[in-house]
Formats: structure tokens, C-alpha cells, sequence
């Protein structure tokens, strides 16, 4: 490929990267035909919103390999007429991220279609903030962290950080439905985590970015640890 042509895809690239994040409301008029699917908590939800009629909102209480297509299958929308996907890349569960991510891969395999990702966190937090202030929106991040989008005190959503448990400290949340394999901090409240509602408080703030490979997110890229192989051999 030429030089010229090799620069314009990396300018056109970072020009992308630059206008990824979107709204909902910006979404819905690029796209006419939406299918929102959210597998962070043990409530499966999933929504379709097309141009022209109600916004259909539906969940179970169902495995993840179960609960997507049943969902689905409940709004009744046909998957050829999907224009774009939206989906929660966490954090939250893994299995229940990484089913729904899948799924989108096969679809777009199918025919391609644009995939938008969001954080369950800073949706729950840009929609408390608009009533709360010194908030710590949490979810578990196993081995003893939590993953911590902080309200200020100004009202302002902070990046998501992870936070130990024995120095966690502040006033804090957690989605309902979200699975913890620790204990809570202290006096954590449950706060709904409905999408229906979340989205309706958020519509214009721009937290879904195209994704070009959906796919759970991860806080740290994996380290591995190397070994050396050696022979097995009886106790001298």
C-alpha cells in the first residue's frame, strides 16, 4: 500500500478514535434500529429502540446462555433489521459479558453492523449525579478490590479507578444485581440498575464508544507468569 494512502488510514483512524464516544440520543439518529443488551448482573436486560415506535424493554432472571436470547426472543425483534448493537462491557460478570460479546461477533459475521459499548458504572453514576454528590459507585473486582467510579463533590464522574479493600473508605453504592465475592463495605446501599430508567437520565451524555471487537472489559491487560518445565522425578 502507498505511503499517502497508509497516512490517510491512520489520520482517518485517530479521527474515529476521537469521535467514538456517542450518546444515545446521537445513536438513535444515526441508526434506526437499536438492540441493547446489558449481561453485567444476574438480570439479563435487553431493549430494542427503533425509529418511529415505543422504546421495548424486557429482562429475565436467567443464565446468561439462556437469558440473551430469551430476551430477545421475548421483544420480538427480528435480528436482520438490527441496525447497531449497544451493549455493557462491564464491569460486572465476565461470563455474562463475554456471552452477549459473542453473540454481537457472530451476528456482525453474519452482516456487518456498528457495536457500541458502555460502563455499567458510569451509567449508574452520571445518572445519580444529576441528585448525589461524594458517591463511590462500586463493583467487585475480585482479589479483594472494588472498581470505583467516584461522584465529586461538584457533581462531576470521575474515571474509573481500583481501589483495595482495606483502604476503601467513603460513601458508597452498588448496582442491584451485581454479584460480590467479598463482603461489602460498610453501609454500601443497593441502588436499582434498570436500563430503561438509567438511559432515559443519561440520553445525551455521550458514554457508549464504537467498538470495533466487542468484548468484556478488563481494568489491566493479563500478566503471566513464565516457569520452567522440568522432568518429574521420584524423591531420592
Amino acid at each position: 500500500m502507498p505511503y499517502s494512502e497508509r497516512l490517510h488510514g491512520t489520520l482517518l483512524t485517530r479521527l474515529v478514535a476521537c469521535r467514538s464516544m456517542r450518546s444515545l440520543q446521537e445513536l438513535r439518529h444515526l441508526h434506526p434500529a437499536l438492540l441493547v443488551l446489558d449481561a453485567a448482573s444476574s438480570r439479563i436486560q435487553a431493549g430494542w429502540l427503533e425509529a418511529g415506535a415505543a422504546d421495548r424493554w424486557t429482562d429475565v432472571q436467567e443464565d446468561a446462555g439462556q437469558g440473551v436470547f430469551s430476551c430477545i426472543a421475548r421483544l420480538g425483534c427480528e435480528l436482520e433489521r438490527i441496525e447497531a448493537f449497544v451493549f455493557c462491557e462491564g464491569p460486572g460478570s465476565i461470563l455474562g459479558i463475554r456471552t452477549v460479546a459473542m453473540a454481537i461477533r457472530t451476528w456482525q459475521a453474519i452482516r456487518p453492523r456498528p457495536a457500541y459499548s458502555y460502563r455499567s458504572l458510569d451509567l449508574v453514576a452520571h445518572a445519580l449525579a444529576l441528585e448525589r454528590r461524594n458517591t463511590r459507585v462500586i463493583a467487585d473486582a475480585r482479589r479483594e478490590t472494588w472498581h470505583v467510579v467516584d461522584i465529586d463533590a461538584g457533581g462531576s464522574v470521575q474515571p474509573l479507578i481500583r481501589v483495595p479493600h482495606a483502604t476503601f473508605s467513603g460513601n458508597a453504592v452498588t448496582p442491584e444485581h451485581f454479584r460480590a465475592w467479598a463482603a461489602l463495605p460498610a453501609h454500601t446501599q443497593t441502588v436499582p440498575y434498570d436500563l430503561p430508567r438509567l438511559f432515559a437520565a443519561v440520553e445525551t451524555v455521550p458514554l457508549l464508544q464504537v467498538t470495533p471487537a466487542p468484548d468484556a472489559f478488563t481494568y489491566e491487560s493479563p500478566q503471566y507468569v513464565t516457569w520452567s518445565p522440568k522432568i518429574h522425578r521420584a524423591p531420592s
